[in-house]
């Protein structure tokens, strides 16, 4: 994704179908790689993935070179998965939100990536994808797209004291689930 030319970038502003295809082909893995960490299934990651390709087809004017293509893409891509979180937050889940306003327990990062590493990747994936979907959101824009709880609670529509509770649970969890899929990790290296 990083080798995409100028003279690219410009045959797709004029709208030229064949550019904006291959622009389309060279940013499909890494935009899918993105969507597919919100969403539970392929078919809704396709469709952010489409979504969030337009908007970059529709503001390639206003792309700045300064800026790196990838971190400008990845930025559309992840504002266009928070948008239709937004827009379907009422009706695909009901929450309660509960408001702390002290950070909650500090976990112990050390433990949870010494597991983490005797864990394949896929397996990790599909323990995160078990998490409720508010708390997975909070988890991957968090530990995985680097965004302040501020920025996540502004995103989201909650507070940051909201926010740094579904992370912690999150993590929570995901140390739970972790340490009882360790015994079958050992039995398996043996």
């Amino acid at each position: 994704m990083n080798e995409i030319e100028d003279s690219l970038l410009g045959r797709c502003r004029e709208n030229d179908r064949k550019a904006q295809y291959e622009l389309y082909r060279l940013c499909y893995s890494f935009m899918m790689s993105i969507c597919i960490r919100y969403v539970r299934n392929r078919e809704d990651a396709e469709a952010l993935l489409n979504q969030a390709f337009l908007k970059v087809l529709t503001r390639l004017g206003k792309y700045r070179r300064e800026v790196p293509f990838p971190l400008w893409v990845r930025r559309i891509t992840i504002n266009t998965v928070i948008d239709e979180y937004r827009r379907n937050k009422k009706e695909k889940e009901h929450m309660d939100y509960v408001d702390f306003t002290e950070s909650p327990d500090e976990y112990n990062a050390v433990s949870l990536n010494t597991c983490v590493a005797k864990m394949d990747v896929e397996r990790l994936h599909a323990l995160i994808e078990k998490l409720p979907a508010t708390s997975r959101r909070v988890f991957n824009l968090y530990i995985v797209d680097g965004y302040a709880h501020k920025e996540i609670a502004d995103m989201l529509g909650m507070s940051e004291g909201t926010s740094k509770w579904h992370l912690n649970f999150a993590r929570n969890k995901l140390k739970e689930w972790i340490a009882i899929d360790l015994p079958a990790l050992k039995h398996v290296a043996s």
